[in-house]
């Protein structure tokens, strides 16, 4: 049974066809800076590698050159779209209507679209997605994964803000937690490679969009990112944690309106409004070759995941483990450096010969002594999407 994944964020889409319930790989690839004029196409089988840079102005048109390829009668690794069976596509925010992976319906597709006023960075773009997918592979089953799903578990305490009680009771007003299927993924595999019967972590996931999450005997207890995926750490264009008297002084001494000052936010602010970029890649260069600006934006982003792996720590009573994964996470020896220098009264020691060497797989990059483990653990959150698409299917 062959199960295409669909994971768009949002500025990129990944994507992967596998066989189930073998998790075969069939074909891997990646459409990435989508929007910008240097986007990078990945696609990779065992017989066809492609690398190239195209013009790719939106997701739309992402989706639209994923499917050729699919097809392609020389490159491709389908026929025809009948031999897709199932598809499963990550959903940013299911908010307390989704705790499990879920069949597209109609009911489900405006639920994910009303919900868009939440993510409107990514829900957009995933329904985009699954709209696309219906047309193109009409006779396979449609399935959304929720990146809040894994979320559920975060108790009251943690999740409830200290306002008017009916904007939690009757509008649903709380944290939300998000990149679930990737935090629950990294912290399986953790607490598999470490033997743990009881575990303590911290999950740090760097991409263009960043979380952390608290997790105890693998169940989420605590989030970075709140009723939407805005708040918590430096990302690549949000800004974040802020004070949010400044949104009111935007709007009534600044002048702004509410669409802008939300708009400034999330797509004009983070490692973008610091540095002028928004790819890690580039701003470490610069920091470099000596931009100032690049440097600071580097430490500040990192003082950040300090911040609040001396929270978790404090929430959690202790810790086993942290961990690194996404884009960032898994690639950046300077951004772990500076996360975990000076890092010693936790117990958390680097080690830089293996925090530098390079590898795909889950490492230790702690020293010897350290007592609490350094872990590079590479997300698979298609993986994880595709067997809970083909366990859910299994059981209809």
């Amino acid at each position: 049974m062959n199960i295409l994944i669909i994971n768009a964020g949002s500025s990129s889409i990944k994507y992967q066809l596998m066989a189930m319930p073998s998790e075969l790989v069939i074909c891997t690839g990646m459409v990435e800076r989508i929007g910008e004029t240097d986007t990078i196409l990945r696609y990779q089988t065992d017989t066809v590698t492609i690398n190239k840079v195209a013009a790719i102005p939106d997701h739309k048109e992402g989706f639209k050159t994923i499917a050729e390829l699919l097809l392609d009668p020389r490159q491709g690794v389908i026929k025809n779209t009948d031999d897709i069976a199932l598809m499963g596509h990550r959903v940013v925010h299911g908010g307390n209507s989704f705790s499990k992976t879920t069949a597209v319906t109609q009911a489900v597709k405006d639920k994910i679209h009303e919900l868009s006023v939440l993510a409107p960075l990514h829900n957009p773009h995933n329904l985009e997605g699954i709209t696309i997918a219906e047309e193109i592979f009409e006779s396979a089953k449609q399935f959304a994964v929720f990146d809040t799903a894994f979320h559920h578990t975060i108790p009251v305490m943690a999740k409830k803000y200290a306002i008017p009680n009916e904007l939690f009771k009757k509008h649903r007003i709380q944290v939300y937690g998000f990149h679930g299927t990737s935090h629950k993924y990294v912290a399986e595999q953790t607490i598999a490679h470490l033997q743990l019967k009881q575990s303590k972590l911290i999950t740090i996931h760097l991409g263009n969009g960043c979380s952390m999450t608290a997790i105890k005997n693998g169940k989420s207890i605590d989030h970075s990112m709140g009723f939407a995926p805005a708040n918590g750490l430096i990302m690549g264009s949000r800004s974040g944690d802020i004070d949010h008297s400044l949104i009111f002084h935007m709007v009534h001494t600044l002048d702004y309106s509410l669409a802008e000052v939300n708009k400034i936010l999330t797509k004009h602010s983070g490692m973008l409004a610091l540095t002028g970029f928004t790819d890690l890649r580039d701003i470490q260069k610069d920091a470099e070759n000596g931009n100032t600006a690049c440097q600071l934006a580097l430490e500040m982003n990192a003082y950040r995941i300090k911040k609040y792996i001396g929270a978790y720590t404090a929430v959690l009573n202790g810790l086993d483990a942290i961990v690194f994964t996404a884009g960032i996470g898994e690639n950046s020896s300077v951004i772990r450096k500076l996360v975990c220098t000076d890092m010693n009264y936790l117990g958390i020691t680097l080690d830089d010969k293996k925090n530098t060497t390079k590898s795909k797989k889950l490492r230790e990059i702690n020293t010897a002594d350290s007592k609490v483990k350094v872990l590079v653990v590479p997300t698979d959150e298609e993986l994880e999407i595709a067997r809970q698409v083909y366990s859910i299917s299994s059981d209809q």
